[in-house]
């Protein structure tokens, strides 16, 4: 019940249902959620490790605003992990191109239809996929662990033109898969998710007042 409300806590704060700066507290996300206050007392632990909420004692839980350093350092576990993940997939692809397509064309309806939880989801899923692909699903766990900061940026930044922008780059990576080209298919991942500082910049203009 515990890792359930950390699922729905963590994709709440992700997705800007809840702000950073907003205060919560165990009662309130009991009732949201439907449980008792002990797996959200769990669940705020867990979050608060993983950088996503401040807890005081005495005083009212908070969520943390975004780190740039913490974005900076996802970005960099996620590129180094997923670098290996696409080599990998590349040098033995088997119908991982026709599986990433059929993922690609969600994409462009989701885009399409300017559903960014959806897409966001489905972006979530591609990355997952080419993990599973590649028979390493677990690196892509370890990957998720540390990418919540990152997560938050990249949702802020999910508007039509972002989402196409994304769309477009992972063409690039599963055509460079398909073709069974590992330099290429690294390069693409590479452009792909060096992206990141782009959006971070241009977050931090948007919406100061949700950065440290």
């Amino acid at each position: 019940m515990a890792m359930r409300v950390v699922g729905a806590l963590r994709d709440d704060i992700v997705t800007m249902a809840l702000k950073p700066g907003d205060v919560i507290s165990e009662s309130d996300i009991a009732g949201r959620y439907g449980v008792s206050r002990q797996p959200v007392r769990e669940a705020f632990i867990r979050l608060a490790q993983q950088g996503l909420l401040l807890i005081r004692p005495k005083r009212a839980t908070v969520v943390k605003k975004i780190s740039p350093e913490g974005v900076r350092q996802s970005r960099f576990i996620r590129e180094s992990i997923e670098v290996e993940i696409i080599r990998r997939l590349a040098a033995n692809p088997g119908d991982a191109q026709a599986v990433l397509g059929e993922l690609i064309a969600e994409q462009e309806a989701a885009s399409a239809a300017e559903d960014s939880r959806r897409f966001h989801t489905l972006d979530e899923l591609f990355h997952r996929t080419l993990a599973r692909l590649a028979g390493v699903e677990y690196a892509w766990q370890l990957i998720d662990d540390h990418k919540m900061q990152l997560d938050r940026v990249r949702y802020l930044t999910l508007g039509a033109s972002s989402s196409r922008v994304a769309i477009d780059e992972h063409k690039i990576i599963a055509r460079a898969v398909g073709k069974g080209d590992p330099t290429a298919a690294e390069a693409a991942m590479r452009a792909h998710l060096a992206r990141a500082e782009v959006l971070l910049s241009q977050t931090i203009n948007d919406h100061p007042d949700y950065f440290e």
